[in-house]
């Protein structure tokens, strides 16, 4: 009798490729997502001959309902100056000087615009006004 041991082919699956793809759509998705910047409320800003290029490190939007936000989060004007101070201090453990952008749509109040803008000089922090070219 013979009795041999039979090679028995093991099944292999080839992930090379597979790599490749999976490497190529993580990059996609994390160029994607440094592309969009989710803390901005979308208002319409006024247009302007130059647009100076600040850091956004505290984005404070004024709709045309004159609703104020810092980031996405509604703040009352009440509470504004203490919002803002909070912000910026806790801006400052990361940076020396944070900017404060501020987002007015066309239509706003300039009083809330300017009420932002004192805020944000009392608080210290370098103000900056978002304008369209």
């Amino acid at each position: 009798m013979n009795i041999r041991k039979r090679l028995r082919s093991h099944p292999e699956v080839h992930t090379g490729a597979l790599n490749d793809i999976l490497f190529i759509l993580v990059m996609f998705f994390l160029i994607v997502a440094t592309l969009a910047n989710p803390n901005i409320v979308k208002v319409n800003n006024p247009k302007g001959k130059a647009d100076t290029k600040a850091k956004q490190n505290i984005v404070v939007s004024i709709d045309k309902n004159n609703k104020i936000y810092i980031g996405t989060k509604e703040v009352s004007e009440f509470m504004l100056d203490s919002a803002i101070m909070q912000e910026v201090n806790k801006a400052k453990l990361a940076i020396d000087t944070p900017s404060v952008v501020v987002n007015a749509d066309t239509i706003s109040y300039t009083g809330g615009f300017f009420k932002v803008l004192a805020s944000a000089k009392k608080a210290g922090a370098k103000v900056v006004a978002n304008v369209k070219q």
